[in-house]
């Protein structure tokens, strides 16, 4: 007996062979299916595997010329079929391939190109104009095609592969550094967050840039993997329209939507038709918008919850248990995920979220952080810097670690408070932050944007709060603002919130 997933046992553990390799895994189908349905031109194009596996080679060939296993080789290509091929290609000669996005600005490509060591990387003119001198950038479509295929790298399940980073919301932005088995890691949570993915006519789609995690392990790789496929497009910027024909165009079935995307489709009051399943993850929806997926979809939307350092953890599955209201959750199967306290153990109470070591997609290390990484884990657990509470076989998230406030002796996860102001008619996102106060340490203050066109006051948002959640979360103050600051991914960035909050404290002092 099986799970149907590869390397894993029904039990839960993994039980990787000596050889693995991720090119391998992706390109193993039968040359004549589909493997991605590239809308980034004027006219659809149904990419095959065979297809697929000479581009691979031909950009394989080219590297090899340059490029030995282990060495760090950048991809600055947008959502498309040579992205893919880009990436494919370094894995299936050993090398290591460190995802870029083209919204970064010179000093973000600079930081991440010269600590993972890239003295080349393959892209397009748009790409290399936004390279500079950083590195040597190579036309990803250039070169012949070879004249017989090429041999897979020997590589190992825990042979680096991939080298993505954090987004820089705590901090300054680390490499997680992953080896081959961080795929099949992901396969599991993948599967369940799309309701059993795998059915006939499933075809996957996200608006997340596959140079993050949640685009390039969440959808595009397990989606080759799986034999399922896999839409390209670009979207200069998400909307609910170009969304909508996006989904019409490429038959897709099967979305990730990450949280803004869903807020954006909320605010227009837009439902999309034929949908089979959507999953998201990244932050925490809350009930009043699972209700709203409900009504408009007709399905309920699938919350899973991981990091860059170790991904697709938790998961809902509509197919397999109901939601529970408040909870992301539960544990995927292959992971041990739990609530832990400072002793290291794992606690009913609330503590820290933590993944035992073991996970098929946790991170090999940071990359040339040895200390960093040390203090990424407590025991044999590794530490997601977020707070959580088990509820039966549910996990709820309470907040990041440095998000949580403390007010009046009460911990308040302002994941709850933004959620409640989300379900108000006039508000169009929201972020809630914790400023320094004499009296109660902290008080709970939102900064909110507002739908064009809409109006709200702020003793008339904190009354929706107040009679909605515990009367001590409810926020202090609320400032209106025209935007939130924003990571490239669509998170709200608090840090930068709680510095805006602090800075009005101390302006009054």
């Amino acid at each position: 007996m099986t799970t149907g997933l590869p390397f894993l046992a029904p039990d839960g553990s993994w039980d990787f062979p000596d050889r693995l390799n991720m090119a391998e895994q992706c390109l193993d189908q039968l040359s004549s299916r589909t493997a991605i349905i590239d809308l980034t031109g004027p006219d659809r194009r149904d990419v095959t595997f065979g297809e697929l596996n000479r581009m691979v080679d031909r950009v394989a060939t080219r590297l090899l010329a340059a490029v030995g296993p282990g060495d760090r080789v950048g991809v600055l290509l947008g959502q498309g079929m040579w992205c893919a091929a880009a990436h494919l290609a370094i894995w299936k000669i050993g090398a290591i391939s460190v995802p870029l996005f083209k919204l970064f600005k010179h000093d973000a490509l600079a930081s991440r190109v010269r600590d993972a060591g890239c003295e080349l990387v393959l892209t397009d003119p748009e790409g290399a104009d936004l390279l500079g001198d950083l590195a040597r950038a190579w036309m990803v479509d250039g070169g012949n095609d070879p004249t017989g295929p090429l041999e897979f790298f020997a590589t190992g399940p825990e042979d680096p592969a991939v080298l993505i980073y954090t987004s820089g919301t705590t901090g300054t932005p680390k490499g997680a550094l992953h080896g081959h088995r961080v795929l099949s890691g992901h396969l599991p949570g993948v599967v369940a967050s799309h309701d059993v993915l795998g059915e006939d006519g499933d075809c996957l789609w996200t608006p997340a840039d596959w140079a993050w995690i949640g685009g390039l392990f969440d959808v595009l790789m397990p989606g080759l993997c799986l034999g399922i496929p896999v839409v390209a497009a670009r979207m200069a910027r998400f909307t609910p329209e170009g969304a909508a024909e996006i989904i019409r165009r490429g038959a897709v079935r099967n979305v990730f939507f990450p949280p803004t995307a869903l807020r954006m489709l909320k605010a227009a009051d837009m439902a999309i038709p034929g949908l089979r399943s959507i999953a998201s993850g990244g932050e925490p929806l809350g009930a009043e918008m699972l209700a709203w997926g409900r009504k408009a979809f007709g399905l309920e939307i699938n919350e899973f919850y991981g990091q860059t350092e170790c991904n697709m953890v938790v998961s809902s599955c509509a197919r397999r248990f109901p939601a529970q209201p408040g909870c992301i959750g539960k544990p995927v199967i292959g992971h041990t995920v739990a609530v832990i306290g400072e002793s290291g153990q794992p606690t009913t109470d609330e503590g820290d979220i933590a993944v035992r070591r073991g996970s098929g997609s946790m991170m090999l290390g940071y990359w040339n952080r040895p200390e960093e990484t040390a203090q990424k884990y407590r025991g044999d657990w590794m530490l997601t810097g977020d707070r959580g509470q088990h509820e039966g076989d549910y996990l709820r998230f309470v907040g990041r670690e440095d998000d949580v406030i403390t007010s009046a002796g009460y911990r308040i996860g302002p994941s709850e408070i933004e959620d409640c102001l989300l379900t108000h008619p006039a508000v169009a996102t929201v972020g809630v932050v914790g400023k320094p106060d004499d009296l109660r340490t902290e008080i709970v203050k939102a900064y909110v944007v507002l739908k064009p066109g809409a109006t709200a006051t702020g003793p008339e948002l904190q009354d929706w709060v107040r009679a909605r959640l515990a009367i001590y979360s409810y926020p202090r103050e609320i400032d209106f603002l025209d935007e939130l600051p924003m990571t490239v991914t669509g998170k709200v960035v608090r840090k930068e919130l709680k510095r805006r909050a602090a800075a009005e404290r101390d302006q009054l002092q």
